[in-house]
C-alpha cells in the first residue's frame, strides 16, 4: 500500500519486520516485491486515465509542452522514483504518458530494491 495513493510508510514496515526478527533477505524480498506491485498499480491507474488526460493536455500550449517533455525525459525522471513524496506520483505519470512498461518496471523496480537494500544494511 505504501507506493500507491494510500498514505503508508513501507520503510516503517520494513524496520518493524527487521526488528521483530525477520531475516534481512525475507524482509528485503517482501518489501521490494510489495512496493513493486504498488508502483505497477500506479502505472496502470495512470494508464487508464490516458485518454481523458491526453485530450486536456494537448488542448493547451503548456500542456503540449509538458506532454512532449514527459515523453522525452520520462525515463530519466524515473531515476527519481525511489524518492519519498515525489517518487510515487512519477510512477502514476509514467502510466499516464504510457512509457514502456518493461522499462518502467526495470528502472523504477530496481531502484526500489536498491532503496530497501540500503535501508536493510543501515538498520
Amino acid at each position: 500500500m505504501a507506493a500507491t495513493i494510500f498514505p503508508f510508510s513501507s520503510e516503517v514496515a520494513l524496520i518493524a519486520a527487521l526488528s521483530s526478527g525477520m531475516s534481512e533477505l525475507n524482509a528485503l524480498f517482501l518489501a521490494s516485491s510489495g512496493n513493486i506491485l504498488a508502483i505497477i498499480f500506479n502505472y496502470f491507474l495512470g494508464y487508464l486515465l490516458y485518454e481523458k488526460t491526453k485530450t486536456k493536455l494537448l488542448a493547451s500550449k503548456a500542456g503540449k509542452k509538458a506532454y512532449s517533455y514527459t515523453h522525452t525525459y520520462g525515463y530519466y525522471a524515473l531515476s527519481l522514483s525511489w524518492l519519498p513524496i515525489i517518487g510515487d506520483p512519477l510512477t502514476l505519470v509514467a502510466g499516464l504518458v504510457r512509457l514502456r512498461f518493461v522499462w518502467f518496471v526495470l528502472i523504477a523496480g530496481s531502484l526500489r530494491i536498491v532503496r530497501y537494500a540500503l535501508l536493510t544494511l543501515v538498520v
